[in-house]
């Protein structure tokens, strides 16, 4: 099954790298509170995303990248489409078609 790594922006300017199965189902959870590593840093704004062919190749590249340097992310943030994004970010609801590859 497919897997998603994201980054989200908190409003302190800090990011959250994470995975989940459903991007639509967790964004939404982080936006209305019920993520406690985000709860204080609200409002966020989904900045990246990757979909892996599963589990365990999501969980390897999220570390990867939780290990990298503030600069680095960006770059890596800079080179998404930023027309998906802002797709994906500024509707109310994510359809998984919006954010498939």
């Amino acid at each position: 099954m497919a897997h998603f790594i994201y980054i989200l922006e908190c409003k302190d300017g800090s990011y959250y790298t994470g995975i989940t199965w459903n991007i639509t189902k967790r964004v939404n959870e982080h936006s209305n509170r019920l993520s406690l590593a985000t709860k204080a840093k609200l409002p966020i704004k989904l900045v990246y995303w990757e979909r892996l062919e599963n589990r365990f190749l999501a969980a390897k590249r999220e570390k990867e990248i939780k290990g990298w340097s503030r600069v680095k992310k960006q770059r890596l943030i800079s080179s998404l489409d930023k027309s998906v994004t802002r797709v994906v970010y500024t509707e109310s609801r994510f359809s998984r078609d919006e954010v498939r590859e």
